[in-house]
């Protein structure tokens, strides 16, 4: 076979510049979008249905299944998405997936390709990309990704081995073929594996519509490797929730749970919804795409070799028309893949929606937390949506609600600081606990945003002035709350850099430490009860400002013992530094606590 290495690093370089583009292409898109993309995705997710559509919807703009699988993964993790709106827009993401075959079949394997226009685009893009506008740079990277993206294709295509000029391709790969069923999960398993190792569906896709289209493998062969990249894809966002919570892991899983499903039920019927697509095709494409193989055979190599690579114009009537018949074929077979690649995720999606409550019921049972671990609960908005407000008054008791829970989530943000705390450097579950602080704390930065712009929606009505008011004071409440987030998070990077320092705390100064814990919990029980309360008296005032004081004493007193002790030579100076750090982070705790309270006087 006169198939060198320099051919091979050809091919994998072709399919390298095709997936640059497809990530540059996606990026641009995304950032074009902006949040609007993940304000969508947030807001359009109230069920099922309205998750598919979303999925697809965004999965068709950006390009990249694997993207907004990512993306989803993520919200679960921030608590913005539940498992069940996650698995909808994961199945729409499937459908959404599909649009990108259809671009290949449209624009790479018709008479006319796009890469002929690819660096004439990259004119066109070059002024755009040096713009000091964000948005004109972002359009700039999309045209380029295109044009890349196409002519990677083109590449593919010619890096690929010639049938006619190297049988022995055909004969090995017919060796796999026309065994029923075993053909069909070996070709399977082969789309899985390349997906994996490439980890793009969109490029094996291509792969495969390239493979199809020059007769390497047949429609059936090529049509069960496209089934097996739905199950590859998958790996993208499984990889994506390794660092995350145990709720994205499920979402990931879901994903995964969910191809596999849709493949084993397919295969029962494989046989015939390849006929089914074999004989819808020849309605607009005007041939069968499985007969593209026996055409490609019938010609002998010197016809293919020329109707392969001349135009049309050098060519004698008889050859002109064999290679119309080519392209034709070409189309069809690409056509052909494309259709039974959105059919097939369309009836898996329709089977499949009716099932999303036992998918969920699934991922619950089989991942589960590890032994002496707790639970994550979702943090998604309980009480109020991201979509339209209800009425004026009901929104405003419904925000009052969700920032109770907001309370008690920071509050148990704070128990995980304790922990950490009175953890040596050394245990496991150190790291483990500062990593579940950090994400407390993104979920309690979103968490102010999504409440804030709630109340913004609310305010835009016509609202009492008592109702204003109600307004004003819980948005200073919340904003004081997610600075209660951030002095926890700060007390946790100051035990990660004392970790990092390689220093443990003696007993005295965590002794110091968790007296001064015991006043702020005191404080922030305190002022859990009187957020549910809502209204608090001149008594309940007092105390409050009673608790912050004796917090304000506390911390100057342990700050005076401090310089003493550091003279007494009882700790190290770098000790000192970071518990001083601690207890005046707890003071500051201590203010924002009281500050929630003072929101809530004149309600």
């Amino acid at each position: 076979m006169d198939y060198g290495l320099i051919d091979f690093l050809k091919l994998v370089g072709s399919l390298g510049l095709f997936l640059y583009g497809m990530k540059i292409m996606s990026e641009g898109l995304q950032k074009l979008a902006g949040n609007k993309l993940r304000n969508v995705l947030s807001a359009m997710t109230k069920n099922r249905i309205m998750g598919v559509l979303t999925g697809v919807m965004i999965t068709a703009l950006i390009q990249s299944s694997s993207a907004t699988t990512v993306m989803v993964v993520s919200f679960v993790n921030a608590g913005l998405l539940s498992l069940v709106q996650s698995i909808g827009v994961i199945m729409g993401a499937n459908i959404g997936t599909t649009v990108t075959a259809w671009i290949i079949s449209f624009f790479g394997f018709g008479k006319f390709s796009i890469s002929a226009l690819a660096i004439p685009l990259m004119g066109i893009a070059l002024p755009l990309i040096f713009s000091s506008k964000s948005r004109n740079k972002s359009l700039g990277e999309f045209i380029f990704g295109f044009s890349f993206l196409f002519m990677g294709l083109d590449f593919l295509q010619s890096s690929m081995p010639d049938l006619q000029n190297n049988p022995e391709v055909l004969a090995f790969v017919q060796n796999f073929t026309g065994m029923g069923i075993i053909s069909t999960l070996l070709f399977l398993l082969v789309g899985t594996v390349l997906t994996l190792i490439v980890q793009s569906s969109s490029a094996t896709v291509a792969l495969t519509l390239i493979m199809a289209a020059k007769g390497w493998i047949d429609f059936p062969s090529a049509a069960a490797m496209i089934l097996g990249e739905n199950i590859g894809t998958t790996i993208t966002a499984n990889l994506a929730a390794i660092p995350a919570n145990i709720s994205a892991k499920r979402a990931a899983f879901s994903h995964l749970m969910f191809n596999v499903f849709g493949v084993v039920w397919i295969l029962l019927v494989f046989k015939h919804f390849v006929h089914l697509i074999d004989n819808i095709v020849p309605s607009f494409a005007g041939v069968h795409p499985s007969g593209i193989t026996e055409f490609i055979t019938s010609l002998s190599p010197e016809v293919y070799t020329q109707i392969t690579t001349l135009p049309q114009s050098e060519l004698s009537p008889e050859l002109a028309a064999l290679q119309e018949k080519y392209l034709t074929y070409q189309s069809a077979t690409s056509y052909g893949l494309s259709l039974f690649h959105t059919l097939f995720n369309i009836c898996n999606v329709s089977l499949m929606i009716w099932f999303v409550k036992l998918y969920e019921k699934i991922c619950l049972r089989v991942i589960r937390p590890k032994k002496g671990e707790e639970e994550d609960e979702e943090f998604i908005l309980q009480y109020i949506s991201t979509g339209m407000a209800s009425t004026d008054e009901l929104s405003i008791l419904q925000a009052e609600k969700e920032m109770e829970v907001y309370a008690q989530r920071v509050r148990k943000m704070n128990g995980f600081v304790k922990k950490m705390t009175n953890l040596k450097n050394s245990d496991k579950k150190f790291l483990k606990l500062y990593n579940r602080i950090e994400k407390y704390e993104d979920i309690s930065d979103r968490m102010e945003v999504e409440i804030g712009s709630y109340l913004s929606k609310v305010s835009e009505g016509k609202l009492s002035n008592r109702s204003k008011e109600r307004v004003r004071s819980i948005l200073r409440a919340v904003t004081e709350i997610e600075s209660i987030a951030d002095s926890a998070c700060n007390i946790a990077r100051h035990l990660k850099r004392k970790m990092e320092a390689e220093t443990e705390f003696e007993e005295a100064i965590l002794e110091n430490i968790n007296s001064m814990y015991e006043l702020t919990d005191k404080a922030l029980d305190n002022m859990q009860q009187l957020l549910k309360n809502k209204k608090i008296t001149e008594t309940d005032l007092v105390n409050s400002k009673h608790i912050e004081s004796v917090i304000n004493e506390k911390r100057n007193q342990l700050k005076r013992e401090n310089v003493e002790n550091l003279n007494l030579k009882l700790y190290s100076y770098q000790n000192g530094v970071f518990y001083i750090d601690i207890i005046s982070e707890c003071e500051r705790m201590g203010d924002y606590i009281i500050n929630v309270i003072e929101s809530l006087e004149k309600n």
